[in-house]
């Protein structure tokens, strides 16, 4: 077994830990020495995941010159079906469909390239609390570190050092890649199906590219919520699939869990601050690729700044908190009670009858500058239906 030390010890090599190294050392490149990633799987390794990845992402990378070349499906708009009928808005290039196993493997190579040391097939197997800082214990040897980042996702073994939970807002997903079929969406759009009101959550057909193929990822999201019925996912995906005429059993059911944002829970606990998806991603659509990116590029400044003052991270919580990111999601998590609660059939509503909602869905998740003609009645309409919601439920409590 082995020992060293760094400043900053990454734990997990995913979007959000490799996006955090190539930040701090895009910040300060004469860092790079002092950072290590330690990455449990061997890349290139799978990583269940639909592989959304909106423009948001990219431009942070692009902006570190940091966009891999990977094979993906652009992505022009998104289609939305409710149970009253069903709605489309296409914008051009709002992002891509990605594979995580070509995605993460691109990301851990500019690290790498970058000076950064990264170290996959190293399984972290504790981390606890040290005088001025923390060790990292790993299936390679001991690290002790000045710092340690939580990038490890929704099994985030810094977090649970931090004595969190799994947290409030949990989803369960599972997903399959096939053919295309005859009556299939555009394939530049990502398509949402809420249509079963009995689901606290949704099912979806993106486009993707496996191995040179152009195919479908097909998959059902399910939100856990408190006293929330219990969801057969596999059932539902395979009545899914039988209704477009597709054997479930040809084809390998992926199954894995999020973990959504809570914006109550810590980020810090003395040398220990999590990132990306052990911090926790939108509960309400499970997005989580870009938000890791940005999670990570905010970490990744930071760390530079703090590093470069020889200062702790107790600051990452006040960061981390007022960041665009963090808005956004305080944003996302309110929706859970309205769209996954009793208010769900007025908000699809809402969504078929405005198709300037979903083109501004279209922007935010391209980060491109709102369409104020457009989106300044979205906002009256939503005040709107909101206030008359609320009337109705004080005058129904009193009834």
């Amino acid at each position: 077994m082995t020992r060293d030390a760094r400043d900053v010890v990454i734990v997990g090599g995913g979007p959000a830990g490799t996006t955090a190294a190539i930040a701090l050392v895009h910040a300060a490149p004469e860092l790079a020495s002092r950072v290590v990633v330690v990455e449990k799987g061997r890349y290139p390794r799978e990583k269940y995941c639909a592989g959304a990845l909106g423009a948001r992402g990219e431009k942070i990378l692009r902006a570190m010159d940091a966009m891999p070349d990977v094979p993906s499906a652009p992505v022009d708009g998104i289609s939305f079906r409710g149970a009253e009928g069903e709605i489309a808005a296409s914008v051009g290039a709002i992002g891509r469909v990605v594979r995580r196993i070509e995605l993460d493997h691109a990301l851990a190579k500019i690290a790498a390239s970058r000076g950064v040391d990264v170290r996959d097939d190293t399984r972290v197997e504790g981390v606890a609390a040290n005088v001025g800082g923390a060790i990292v214990e790993t299936s390679r040897g001991r690290i002790d570190a000045r710092i340690v980042v939580g990038a490890d996702g929704v099994g985030s073994v810094v977090r649970k050092a931090m004595g969190l939970g799994a947290g409030a807002l949990r989803a369960q997903v599972l997903e399959v890649d096939t053919e295309s079929v005859a009556g299939d969406r555009d394939r530049t759009l990502l398509h949402f199906d809420a249509s079963d009101r009995a689901l606290p959550g949704y099912a979806w057909d993106f486009p993707t590219v496996v191995d040179g193929r152009a195919l479908v990822c097909r998959g059902v999201y399910h939100l856990k919520t408190p006293g929330g019925p219990d969801v057969d996912l596999g059932g539902m995906l395979e009545a899914r699939l039988r209704a477009i005429g597709l054997d479930s059993a040809r084809y390998k059911n992926k199954r894995y869990a999020e973990r959504g944002y809570d914006p109550v829970e810590r980020v810090v606990d003395g040398a220990l601050m999590l990132v990306g998806e052990a911090a926790g991603i939108d509960p309400v659509t499970g997005e989580g690729i870009a938000q890791a990116i940005e999670s990570g590029a905010n970490a990744g400044r930071f760390l530079a700044r703090a590093l470069g003052r020889d200062d702790g991270i107790a600051g990452w919580e006040d960061e981390s908190r007022s960041s665009r990111l963090a808005r956004d999601l305080r944003i996302r998590t309110t929706f859970v009670r309205l769209f996954y609660g009793a208010p769900r059939p007025e908000v699809e509503r809402f969504i078929l009858e405005s198709p300037d909602a979903l083109h501004v869905g279209c922007q935010h998740f391209a980060n491109e500058p709102y369409d104020w003609l457009r989106l300044a009645p979205v906002l009256v309409r939503g005040a709107s239906r909101l206030a008359a919601m609320k009337i109705a439920s004080v005058l129904g409590g009193r009834a």
